[in-house]
C-alpha cells in the first residue's frame, strides 16, 4: 500500500467518516492509526468484531461509554514521577467507573458477541481505587474528610479566618478610621486579608500595604491588628498543603501500583471505541459482513461506493475465476473510474474491518498490496507531461507487484500517440499478468479490447450506453465490448452511413481503399480580370466620412504619393489613406465661388489677427512682438 492508493481511493476520507462515528479521542487515535491487513486471519478477526458490535446494536443495546475520556496525558505525567491533581485523579475515577460499567455489559453479551465479550475478561476493575478516590476528592479538590490532620487544619484556618475578618469589621466601623477607607469593604490580596485605604492617607493606617491600584489611588492595606493572626493563618495554610499534598501523593501512588493493567484497560477501551463505531456506520450505510479469500477472487453483488449518496447504481462485478484481468471499455462520463474506484475503496474498506454495501454473497480477496493509476499525475514542479507521470507511476508499480496484487489502472496508455500508446499499454498489460496479478484496467482504445479477446485469460466488458438517448447507463456488463459508441453517436447526428460503413471496416480490418478523387471534382483555375479600383479625387475642402471614427471632416491637402489624404478633424490634421475615406460632397458644392477654404481651418481670432496685420495694425504688431518675446 502507498498514500497515493488512499488518495486516489479516497480511503482517509472513508476513516474520518468512520471516526466520527467514536466517542473519545481514544477510538479515533486508533482510526487514524489503521492501515489494510493483508492478512487474512487478522482482516476475519476485525470483520467479527464489527459484526459482532453491528449485532450488539441491533438488539437495541447502548455501549456504557459515559465517562470514558483519553487519559494518556495523565498516565505520561506519572511515569514521568509526577502528583497527580485533584481533576486528574478525578479524571482516573471516572475512566476506571467507566471501565467496570463496559465489562459488565459485554460480559453479559457472550452469546450475541462472544469475540467482544472475551475482551471483556482481561478487563479489570478498581473498584477500591475508585472509591478512594471519590472519597478523597470533591468538587476538584481534596476533602477535609480524607485524614482527620486536614480536617483539624481547616477547622483551626476557619477560626483564624473569622478572627482576622472580626477585627477588620471593628477596624471599619470605627469613626476614627472612616476618613481613611476608600471602601469599607475586606478584600483578599495574595492570600492576605486587606482594606481599601485612600493612598494619601497611607501613612496615617499602621500596616502593610499588599497592593495598590492599577490608578494608584487606593493602597489596600493589612491593618497590624492583625498582623499576628494573619502569620498564624499563613502557617496553618503551608500545613494544609503539606496534608493535602501527602494525600495526593497516597492516591497517585495508589493508581501507579495498578499502573500496568490501567493501560491494559485503556488498549480495551480504545478498542471497543473503535469497533463500535465501525459497527454504527455500517448500521448507517446498510453495511453486510463479506465472505474474505486471499486467492484474488472479488465478486461483487450491488455492491455501491462508500461514499457515494443518493441514487447509485449498484455494481456487479466479477474477476479472479475464468480471467485474472478486465478491460473496460466505454462511453466517458459513463462511469468506468467509478467502477474503478468502487472495486478498490471496498476491498481496502474490508481489509480494515469495514461492512460495505452490497448484496450477501459479495466477496472480497485479500492483497499484499493495492496499486493504482488513476487521474492525471502530471507534475508541474518535475515538468512531468500526463504521459510521462503515468509511466513513472506504472514503472514503480511493476517494480513492487507481485502475485497478490490488485491494479487498479484508469485509461492505460492515454496521454501520447495511439497507436504507440495502445501498444505500450497491451505490453503492460501482459507483464503485469504474467505476474500473476489481478488487474483492471479501462481503455477507448480498440488495440487493447482486440488483444483482450484474443487472450484467454482476459477479460472485455463494457460500460452500457442507452443508444436512444446516447445516455450512460452506469451499468457494467462484463464479457461485452459491445458496438462503439461514437459509431452509434455519429449515426445518431446523421453521418451518412455510407460513410460509417467504411469507418466499421476500417476499425475490422485495417485493408484502407485508397480511392483516388474523381478528376471531375477538383477545381480548376479561374482567369482573373483585374477591375481598376473606382478612386476618388479628394480635392480641398472636400467633406469625408471617416470610417474609422464614424464621422465627418474636411479635405486640406489632397493626396500624396502614398495615398493618404490630409483631413482637418476636430480642430487637429490628420492623415489617412484614401481607402479609408468616403466622398460625402464635393467643395463646389458646399460653397461659393471664390469662397476663401483656407479660413475653414482657421478660428475666428486668428482670421481677425491675419487680416489686422495685412492692414497694418499697429496693435496686431506689438501683439506678435510680444509673443516673440515671451518665447525667446
Amino acid at each position: 500500500m502507498n498514500e497515493n492508493t488512499f488518495e486516489k481511493l479516497q480511503y482517509n476520507e472513508l476513516k474520518e467518516i468512520v471516526k466520527s462515528y467514536c466517542v473519545s479521542g481514544l477510538g479515533k487515535k486508533l482510526i487514524n492509526q489503521l492501515l489494510p491487513s493483508s492478512n487474512v486471519k487478522v482482516v476475519k478477526h476485525r470483520l467479527t468484531e464489527t459484526s459482532e458490535a453491528r449485532a450488539i446494536l441491533d438488539e437495541g443495546g447502548n455501549v456504557p461509554f459515559s465517562g470514558v475520556s483519553n487519559i494518556e496525558h495523565i498516565i505520561t505525567k506519572l511515569e514521568k514521577g509526577m502528583i497527580l491533581d485533584p481533576s486528574e485523579l478525578l479524571s482516573i475515577s471516572d475512566f476506571l467507573r467507566g471501565c467496570r460499567r463496559i465489562k459488565t455489559f459485554m460480559s453479559g453479551k457472550e452469546f450475541a458477541a462472544p469475540t467482544l465479550a472475551s475482551y471483556a475478561r482481561s478487563m479489570t476493575e478498581f473498584l477500591d481505587v475508585e472509591e478512594e478516590i471519590n472519597f478523597s476528592i470533591k468538587n476538584n479538590q481534596v476533602d477535609s474528610a480524607a485524614s482527620g490532620e486536614l480536617k483539624r487544619i481547616r477547622h483551626h484556618i476557619q477560626t483564624a479566618e473569622q478572627k482576622i475578618k472580626d477585627r477588620l469589621n471593628q477596624f471599619l466601623n470605627s469613626s476614627a478610621n472612616s476618613k481613611y477607607i476608600q471602601e469599607f469593604i475586606i478584600t483578599l490580596k495574595d492570600d492576605r486579608y486587606t482594606i481599601p485605604i485612600k493612598a494619601s492617607f497611607k501613612n496615617h493606617v499602621q500596616g502593610s500595604v499588599v497592593e495598590v491600584s492599577g490608578k494608584g489611588a487606593t493602597v489596600f492595606m493589612e491593618p497590624n491588628v492583625v498582623g499576628k493572626l494573619s502569620a498564624e493563618l499563613a502557617t496553618l495554610k503551608s500545613e494544609e498543603a503539606m496534608v493535602e499534598y501527602q494525600i495526593l501523593a497516597t492516591l497517585t501512588g495508589l493508581v501507579l501500583e495498578n499502573l500496568h493493567p490501567i493501560k491494559v484497560n485503556i488498549e480495551l477501551i480504545s478498542q471497543y471505541d473503535m469497533i463500535f463505531a465501525k459497527a454504527k456506520f455500517s448500521r448507517h450505510v446498510d453495511g453486510i459482513e463479506p465472505k474474505i479469500n486471499d486467492y484474488g477472487k472479488i465478486h461483487l453483488r450491488d455492491c455501491r461506493h462508500p461514499l457515494l449518496s443518493g441514487h447509485v447504481v449498484p455494481l456487479q462485478f466479477l474477476i479472479g475465476e475464468d480471467y485474472r484481468s478486465l478491460v473496460i471499455t466505454g462511453p466517458n462520463a459513463g462511469g468506468k473510474t467509478i467502477v474503478l474506484k468502487t472495486i478498490g475503496l471496498v476491498t481496502l474498506a474490508t481489509m480494515s474491518g469495514f461492512h460495505i454495501t452490497a448484496a450477501k454473497g459479495t466477496e472480497i480477496a485479500v492483497f499484499d498490496n493495492v496499486f493504482v493509476d488513476i487521474g492525471d499525475n502530471q507534475s508541474l514542479e518535475n515538468a512531468l507531461s500526463t504521459f510521462s507521470s503515468h509511466m513513472k507511476n506504472l514503472s514503480e508499480i511493476l517494480r513492487l507487484a507481485n502475485n497478490n496484487t490488485l491494479l487498479l489502472f484508469d485509461e492505460i496508455g492515454s496521454g501520447t500517440e495511439p497507436n504507440e500508446g495502445a501498444a505500450i499499454a497491451i505490453s503492460i498489460l501482459e507483464e503485469f499478468y504474467l505476474k500473476g496479478c489481478i488487474t483492471v484496467a479501462t481503455t477507448h482504445y480498440g488495440e487493447i479490447k482486440r488483444f483482450s479477446e484474443m487472450h484467454s485469460d482476459f477479460m472485455n466488458a463494457a460500460m452500457q450506453f442507452n443508444n436512444e438517448t446516447l445516455e450512460p447507463l452506469f451499468k457494467l456488463l462484463i464479457g461485452k465490448s459491445g458496438d462503439s459508441n461514437a459509431l452509434w453517436i455519429s449515426r445518431k447526428m446523421s453521418v451518412p452511413e455510407h460513410v460509417l460503413k467504411r469507418a466499421e471496416d476500417y476499425m475490422k480490418n485495417k485493408e484502407y481503399r485508397l480511392e483516388r478523387l474523381n478528376a471531375s471534382k477538383i477545381r480548376t483555375p479561374n482567369e482573373v480580370v483585374e477591375v481598376a479600383e473606382n478612386l476618388v479625387d479628394y480635392q480641398k475642402g472636400d467633406r469625408v466620412k471617416l470610417l474609422d471614427y464614424n464621422d465627418f471632416g474636411i479635405v486640406y491637402k489632397e493626396k500624396d504619393k502614398y495615398s493618404n489624404v490630409t483631413v482637418f478633424y476636430k480642430k487637429e490634421f490628420l492623415e489617412v489613406n484614401e481607402k479609408r475615406l468616403t466622398l460625402e460632397e464635393k467643395a463646389e458644392e458646399l460653397y461659393p465661388e471664390g469662397y476663401d477654404l483656407d479660413s475653414l481651418f482657421t478660428d475666428y481670432r486668428t482670421r481677425k489677427l491675419n487680416h489686422d496685420i495685412e492692414r497694418g495694425s499697429k496693435k496686431a504688431l506689438r501683439k506678435i512682438n510680444k509673443e516673440l518675446r515671451k518665447n525667446k
